[in-house]
């Protein structure tokens, strides 16, 4: 019997995944062997020594203390893709909003409601106002989308058909992106080129050393007279203190982000909303579907399936006896793993590999690794981590 945690409310569907019979599930667990999370910061929690995996519905792991569960062999997983329809149809939502002055003009309407007597006064006094929100239309516009992962890529597409020229930018792109691309889609050989040329940029990359005030004041006024930045990302992406000059300045023309902060919350160029990005019923099912069923696969058969410190690496067992050995990355782990099962008398029947952040071997074995065998494992120099798994 497993024991998976719930830090947040984990959508029924995902949890469904986790056989009642195999794993026990709450929120009331001190030592468990998973835990399942959305938002919860775990940088100053502690884990027990069952730990074996963390699964973030989602796909920013910002709020995981990656660095130090590698340290300890546990994987992190997260749900790349699993959210990407609801974030490109909030950031379409957004283009329109900011091109049409729609935040502003409801709100117009909404004080002519409080002040007018009848219709007829609130007919007159709305037509002789709206001139104010005249908005601009967004084919032959130019969006720069920044980051062209599963949500990059989707926004890019999404603005294709909509009539904007779209210019895209990834410093890493992946295979499965490009195949996912419109051909309509240009290719920016630098971010800022792409910046350049935009009426629009739309920010899709992770928060890290290398992102953080990613938009900062240069690039701001190297950026087109008028130009809307939008950031579903993380809100760390965008120095906003920059961006809140530049709007103050007249040389940006709006900002919108899912991240409110003292600072933008009230401008009156800022339209925030309260990190909606995700949250629709199909993303949370989707997100936590994906989730339990890649957390399973590694507590059941050692399987690792979009995990952000380890390599991919799925193998059909060969017999019923699995040992799956977690090392820091070397070349010569795989090695030494091989020798201590064979001086332990184990025998091999099946053996790969890989290596990314750590190196993660697994042995499917003729017969199940003794408790012996897995201490002399345990000890040797660079392993993080080993477990037996027999199969289910």
């Amino acid at each position: 019997m497993f024991t998976v945690q719930t830090l947040n409310n984990i959508a029924a569907a995902g949890l469904a995944r986790l056989p009642k019979d195999r794993f026990s599930t709450g929120a009331d667990m001190s030592d468990p062997d998973a835990i399942l999370l959305r938002s919860a910061n775990l940088h100053s929690a502690t884990f027990g020594p069952s730990l074996k995996a963390v699964g973030r519905a989602g796909a920013g792991v910002n709020n995981i203390p990656v660095d130090a569960m590698t340290a300890r062999g546990i994987p992190v997983f997260n749900t790349p893709g699993a959210n990407a329809n609801a974030v490109k149809e909030l950031v379409i939502a957004g283009l329109i909003v900011m091109s049409r002055h729609i935040v502003p003009a409801v709100e117009f309407a909404r004080r002519l409601g409080e002040s007018a007597g009848s219709d007829a006064e609130l007919h007159k006094a709305v037509e002789a106002g709206k001139k104010v929100f005249v908005g601009t239309e967004l084919p032959g516009r130019t969006l720069a989308v920044v980051g062209l992962g599963a949500i990059g890529s989707r926004v890019a597409n999404a603005a294709v058909a909509l009539g904007m020229k779209v210019v895209g930018y990834d410093p890493r792109p992946t295979l499965d992106a490009a195949w996912q691309l419109s051909p309509d889609v240009t290719r920016a050989r630098s971010l800022d080129e792409a910046l350049r040329v935009a009426d629009f940029v739309s920010l899709h990359v992770p928060l890290g050393d290398a992102t953080r005030h990613l938009i900062d004041a240069d690039r701001l006024k190297a950026m087109k007279p008028g130009v809307v930045v939008l950031n579903f990302a993380r809100d760390g992406v965008v120095d906003e203190s920059a961006i809140v000059a530049s709007l103050d300045a007249g040389h940006a023309h709006a900002y919108i982000s899912d991240f409110p902060t003292m600072l933008t919350l009230r401008h009156p160029k800022c339209v925030t909303m309260p990190h909606l990005g995700a949250s629709t019923v199909e993303s949370e099912e989707n997100c936590a579907t994906m989730v339990a069923d890649q957390v399973r696969a590694f507590l059941e058969n050692g399987d690792v399936r979009n995990a952000v410190n380890f390599p991919e690496l799925v193998v059909p067992r060969q017999t019923a006896h699995r040992c799956v050995c977690v090392c820091a990355a070397s070349e010569q782990a795989a090695t030494r793993v091989a020798d201590a099962l064979t001086q332990a008398g184990v025998t091999v029947d099946g053996w790969a590999g890989a290596t990314r952040g750590v190196t993660y071997l697994v042995a499917d074995t003729r017969t199940a690794v003794a408790d012996e065998a897995l201490e002399r494992l345990g000890a040797l120099e660079g392993v993080l981590s080993v477990r037996v798994l027999a199969a289910g």
